[in-house]
Order: structure tokens, then C-alpha cells, then sequence
């Protein structure tokens, strides 16, 4: 069944009411009439609705239940999958899964955040919350892709890296910043989709791309909207302040040149259409895939450094010249 957001239950209670004249089968033209009239005025309200989001309700989407993840666009995209386990250091950590696989008749290694949907399965995923070895064993298949020049693609959906004590002494930092030197130089294509929420070090750990693309209702961002509520007004409930002086929204994060492009969902959210929404991920792939591929080995690496160290900005101490070229405020 199909879940409502906090935003959308205007939209429940008018489905309901459609829903119920459905039902009746009535044969009545007056009955006809305001299901036509109820119908039409649903799809303008969904129209007007989606197209005013707030970038708290986008989080709200970004996070959404049903939202499609990593095992979704494998099933979709994708064939002969040979998943991959292991760190080969500590063990196997079920938040991020990836291997092999085929897709528009090419060889890739592909990996990704990896919520669940049921409660069981999100507990045993640990809700997309990966710990050091999760880290690890991404960066393992990262090196076997290089071996092997096969290209990387990363779906990140994840409100960040777990921060339990058990992954603390096992070196979560280290960890992620190991990820984000050794990605910045592989010597194969990248390419990172942000599906759902990409949270702070635990999304940039498998972000470090010669692309980075999102979905239309994702959120990109260096830390929760709640945790920063939580730290400047010791007030959660100021999350949707939060979530707009973020500036963590795709559209946001596209004129601030962090990412690279944004990929249309169905109205209503990936979830509504998880086909449809795979279709548009291909699409928008195989376009930087084969930009990519072009690229000489020496200046795809260029680029991919030049990227990452224009981010950002700072002023000088002697002048106050700002000297960087985009600022994410």
C-alpha cells in the first residue's frame, strides 16, 4: 500500500473520496460527474503541490519509506549481478552491498548504500548506516574495478556512517578519509547518484566521482536538517529552517556546481513509478558514461582532482579576496 507523507494528506483524503465513489459502482451521471470533477481536481492539486516543495518536504521525500534503493535499480538496470562480500579485514557489513555486474551490455562494479524495506531488514542493514568494514569493502571493490578497468557507479542513500563506539574503535574516520584518498585517484570512470539522502561522511565515502548526479527529490548535505536544528537553536523542531539554510536540495546543490546534474522523477516521487524512474537514471548515466570514457586516462584524473579542490570557499587573511569559485552556505 502506498504510503502518505505528513504534506500529502490532502491528496489521501481526496484519493479516499474518489475511492469510494469508485466503489459504489454507481451508474448515476451524477456520480460519474464527481468522480471526472474529483480526478481532474486531484491531479491539479498534485501538480501545484509537487511543483512548491519546500526543501523540508523534499527531505521528507528523500527519506521516504518506499523509496526505491540499490536493490531496486540492480533488478531494474541490470543483469548477472555477482555480489561481492567482505572487507577482508573485520567481516561483512550488510549497510552497503555492490559487485559486478552488466549493464547496457557493459561490465561495471556497482555498489551502494543499502537501507532495507521491512523493519527486520533495515535493522539488519542497519537502516543504510554503514560502519568501517562497510567502508572498506566498498574500497576493495573499487581497487578490484581498477584492476579489472571496469567503471564505478555508487548509489548514496544513507544519513550518514554509523557513530557507535564499536565502529569508532574500529576506525570509522580513517576509514572514510582512506576512501576519499584512494577514490580521488582510480584510474577508472565514476560515477556517484545521490538516490535518497546522502549524509555528510558516510555518502562522501563513496562520492568522490568524476560525476556526481541526484535524483530530483534527494538531499545532499553535511549534516541531518534535525541535527542541525539541534546544534544552532537546541530545537529539532526547527528542521525545516534548518533544511532551507542548508542548501542541501538539488536544484540548490546544481547552481552551487557540487554536482553535476539532476534526474527528473515521476511526479510524486520515485517511489510512485520505480520503472519509470530506472528509466531516467539509465538515460542520464549512459550520457556521462560515454563523456567519460572519451576522456584520455591523464585528464579524467585532472579533471576529477580540479573538481574536488574548486568546492568550497575561503578568503585570504592578508586581503579577504574570496579566491574559491563556489560557496556552499
Amino acid at each position: 500500500m502506498r504510503e502518505y507523507l505528513d504534506f500529502e494528506k490532502p491528496l489521501k483524503d481526496l484519493e479516499g473520496r474518489i475511492a469510494k465513489l469508485v466503489k459504489s459502482k454507481s451508474k448515476k451521471n451524477s456520480v460519474q460527474e464527481a468522480i471526472e470533477k474529483s480526478t481532474d481536481q486531484l491531479a491539479k492539486m498534485e501538480e501545484e503541490l509537487f511543483a512548491n516543495l519546500t526543501p523540508w518536504q523534499r527531505s521528507q521525500i528523500a527519506r521516504h519509506p518506499q523509496r526505491p534503493s540499490i536493490s531496486d535499480y540492480l533488478e531494474e538496470l541490470t543483469e548477472n549481478v555477482i555480489e561481492l562480500h567482505g572487507d577482508r579485514l573485520y567481516g561483512e557489513d550488510r549497510a552497503i552491498i555492490g559487485g559486478f555486474a552488466t549493464w547496457k551490455n557493459r561490465s561495471i562494479m556497482v555498489m551502494g548504500h543499502e537501507k532495507g524495506k521491512s523493519l527486520k531488514e533495515r535493522m539488519r542493514r542497519n537502516f543504510g548506516m554503514a560502519k568501517p568494514e562497510g567502508y572498506r569493502k566498498a574500497l576493495r571493490l573499487m581497487k578490484l574495478a581498477e584492476k579489472f578497468q571496469r567503471p564505478i557507479l555508487t548509489f548514496i542513500d544513507t544519513p550518514g556512517a554509523y557513530p557507535g563506539v564499536d565502529a569508532e574503535q574500529r576506525g570509522q574516520a580513517e576509514a572514510i578519509a582512506r576512501n576519499l584518498l584512494e577514490m580521488i585517484k582510480l584510474q577508472v570512470p565514476i560515477i556517484a547518484v545521490v538516490t535518497g539522502e546522502g549524509g555528510s561522511g558516510g555518502a562522501l565515502a563513496l562520492g568522490v566521482a568524476d560525476r556526481v548526479i541526484m535524483l530530483e527529490h534527494s538531499i545532499y548535505s553535511v549534516i541531518s536538517p534535525e541535527g542541525c536544528a539541534a546544534i544552532l537553536w537546541g530545537d529539532a523542531s526547527k528542521s525545516s529552517t534548518a533544511a532551507a539554510a542548508l542548501r542541501m536540495t538539488a536544484p540548490e546543490l546544481l547552481k552551487l556546481k557540487i554536482i553535476d546534474d539532476i534526474i527528473p522523477e515521476p511526479l510524486g516521487g520515485a517511489h510512485r513509478d520505480i520503472s519509470l524512474t530506472a528509466q531516467h537514471v539509465s538515460k542520464t548515466l549512459e550520457t556521462h558514461f560515454n563523456e567519460l570514457e572519451k576522456l584520455p586516462l591523464a585528464k579524467l584524473l585532472k579533471q576529477r582532482e580540479a573538481k574536488f579542490r574548486s568546492l568550497g570557499a575561503f578568503r585570504s587573511a592578508e586581503d579577504g579576496t574570496k579566491t574559491a569559485k563556489t560557496a556552499n552556505s
